[in-house]
């Protein structure tokens, strides 16, 4: 029976070089030049830290990190930004969580998209973090892909193991 896995990865390796590159740009602009800007990925926690003077720097940070990891295949729906925060001085902290696997109340609202879409015998089972589709024909399958592609969700998801 045809099935597929859908999942919410994200490549660590990616995430640290965007981190690395906006470094490197934060260092040589101009407008960052004298000020306190730094930016640092935890990978342990699955978190990325911004220190900065004020809220336009800040600003400029996030819009640096997105864009690099819009070029490294990184979908900007993996990160969370929390609310900012005083640290020491006058400096504004704020992390962002890397999202990667699937919550649960998120894979429940997966799986309730898809019986509720009523596709011929597709099947959907939480496995962990991440979903396992099954059904009798590949195009059924591949009408769950769109279903799921079409739905808004605040998740980036892929659709991995797709066998025959």
């Amino acid at each position: 029976m045809p099935s597929f896995d859908v999942v919410s990865q994200v490549d660590f390796q990616e995430i640290d070089n965007a981190v690395n590159q906006t470094k490197k740009e934060i260092s040589t602009r101009y407008d960052f030049k004298g000020h306190t800007a730094d930016i640092e990925l935890k990978e342990k926690d699955s978190k990325i830290q911004i220190l900065t003077d004020d809220e336009m720097k800040l600003t400029a940070i996030k819009q640096i990190l997105t864009q690099k990891m819009g070029k490294r295949g990184i979908s900007i729906k993996s990160l969370s930004f929390g609310e900012k925060e005083q640290a020491s001085g006058d400096k504004i902290k704020v992390q962002a969580d890397i999202l990667n696997g699937i919550p649960t109340d998120k894979a429940k609202k997966i799986v309730k998209i898809i019986k509720e879409e009523k596709i011929k015998k597709i099947q959907a089972q939480i496995q962990g973090e991440q979903i396992r589709v099954t059904g009798p024909k590949r195009d059924h399958l591949q009408e769950v892909i769109d279903l799921l592609k079409d739905k808004v969700i605040d998740l980036d998801l892929q659709y991995i193991n797709f066998r025959d």
